[in-house]
């Protein structure tokens, strides 16, 4: 038996640690099904002092751990290649919440979506909305600095987050507070948020919850062409509308929807369409809205349509929301792609990724946040055949090559994990590597925490004893 298998039973109990093989494997992925890597063991600690209990055990041990929340990332970021998986799914109460001041406190395992619900009787509502939002966790989410389609407007988790109480690797346990504006110093909060499991274990964050708009508008408008599409979200940007959300969905990923149970009423002899939704004060909106009509229709769009009562703007967002749960009827694996491109390159990218698709032989859905330039390219493919995965692994090269070239980057919201590794050379000096490293090593000096991930090894120098880690 492993020797840390008594350890941890003692501070979570028997029944929170699994260390059989055949029950670790459903731990073996995250929301990305190319990889798959086996934990040493999986604990659960069951609230705030446990957790901390879990982590100074592991750090007697020199066991390297990674923490994952509801496992939905698209990165391989939580995966454990021979080491501790701390699993946060149990620490899930919402500790405070004042409405009137406008915030909560919770465990990292509340999910994203029951926070709103909970905001909700108070006229307010948690703002990141990742796609998996009715199954990521607030602690995955700040991890990886989540985004989602209404991040346009209101920002990314770390534009959220107050305060996070952190256990750090060595056991250590710090409060990270957000900076206030008087303030001088380093935003060790910052730092955090987005460090993908490399900084330590959040057992509490605090979030700011945002008021209810007192309208909203959802619209829908279909295109012919993908360029059409892509020139109205720059013009929408451009006319000094910004809408709390701007979708950009491709003939590919309708059709995907629509054989599905998410279907949404989407066209499907479109070759895009747009979801905009524009809210805020009842002044105005319509004006906004309008603008939004004229400004699609000058670009080509045959239709545009807005929900006439929320089960339809619901119905309009769940088809996108869904959009990747829908492509898992087309093949046994896909490949979900994160770059970014400045908005005024959208339609030579995307132009260019067909072409891509065509060359490889290769079936991309495009379905993204076409407002901030965040493209999510996936690629439904056979993984057990050698041919199709290996032109797969290719196109997805090219694909990130080309969004770095036209002055993108290679992750919106997903994180780099291990998905993105490769790339990170292409894009960042070996003096920026080395200064992220350095962080890493002022938060962890041993790098136990999610060893291998983030930034490649040969840059880091990462600690090598940990198993299924490569010099």
């Amino acid at each position: 038996m492993d020797p840390l298998t008594g350890t941890l039973s003692a501070i979570v109990g028997a029944t929170h640690v699994i260390a059989r093989p055949s029950e670790l494997i459903v731990y073996e992925n995250d929301g990305l099904p190319g990889y798959h890597k086996l934990p040493r063991l999986f604990v659960a600690p069951g609230n705030r002092e446990e957790a901390i209990a879990v982590v100074r055990a592991l750090a007697a041990s020199n066991a390297p751990f990674v923490a994952r929340g509801a496992g939905t990332g698209l990165s391989a970021g939580s995966l454990a290649d021979g080491i501790v998986m701390v699993g946060m799914q149990r620490m899930r109460r919402i500790i405070e919440l004042d409405p009137v001041a406008r915030f909560a406190t919770v465990e990292p395992g509340v999910v994203n979506a029951n926070l709103t619900k909970a905001a909700a009787p108070h006229g307010l509502h948690y703002a990141p909305d990742p796609s998996s939002q009715t199954a990521c966790t607030i602690g995955g989410n700040v991890a990886e600095n989540a985004g989602g389609p209404h991040c346009l407007k209101y920002g990314v988790t770390m534009n959220h987050i107050l305060a996070a109480t952190v256990v750090l690797p060595d056991g250590e346990v710090v409060r990270l507070e957000a900076p206030r504006d008087d303030e001088i110093g380093i935003d060790l909060l910052g730092a955090f948020v987005g460090s993908e499991g490399c900084f330590g274990i959040a057992v509490d964050v605090t979030v700011k919850l945002t008021p209810n708009p007192a309208r909203i508008c959802t619209m829908l408008a279909d295109f012919m062409t993908v360029d059409g599409a892509a020139e109205a979200v720059s013009a929408i940007i451009a006319a000094g509308i910004v809408p709390a959300a701007l979708e950009l969905i491709d003939a590919g990923t309708i059709a995907a929807v629509e054989a599905s149970i998410y279907a949404a009423g989407y066209p499907t002899d479109a070759a895009a369409a747009l979801i905009v939704e524009v809210d805020g004060p009842i002044a105005g909106l319509d004006e906004d809205v309008a603008a939004v009509g004229r400004i699609c229709r000058a670009a080509g769009a045959r239709t545009v349509r807005s929900a006439t009562d929320a089960a339809e703007r619901a119905r309009l967002w769940q088809g996108r929301k869904k959009a990747f749960g829908a492509m898992g009827r087309m093949s046994p694996n896909l490949v979900v792609q994160d770059a970014v491109v400045p908005r005024t390159k959208l339609a030579p990218v995307l132009r260019a990724i067909a072409e891509i698709s065509a060359r490889y032989r290769v079936t991309v859905c495009n379905v993204f946040h076409a407002g901030d330039g965040n493209l999510h390219p996936n690629i439904p493919y056979n993984a057990s055949d050698p041919d199709e995965a290996a032109r797969v692994h290719e196109a997805c090269d090219e694909i990130m090559a080309l969004c770095i070239a036209e002055g993108g980057t290679i992750t919106g919201e997903h994180g780099v994990g291990l998905d993105k590794l490769p790339y990170m050379d292409a894009l960042f000096t070996p003096d920026s590597l080395d200064a992220m490293c350095r962080l890493r090593s002022a938060f962890d000096p041993a790098r136990r925490a999610n060893p291998g991930k983030v930034v490649p090894i040969h840059r880091c120098k990462e600690w090598l004893a940990a198993p299924g880690v490569e010099a």
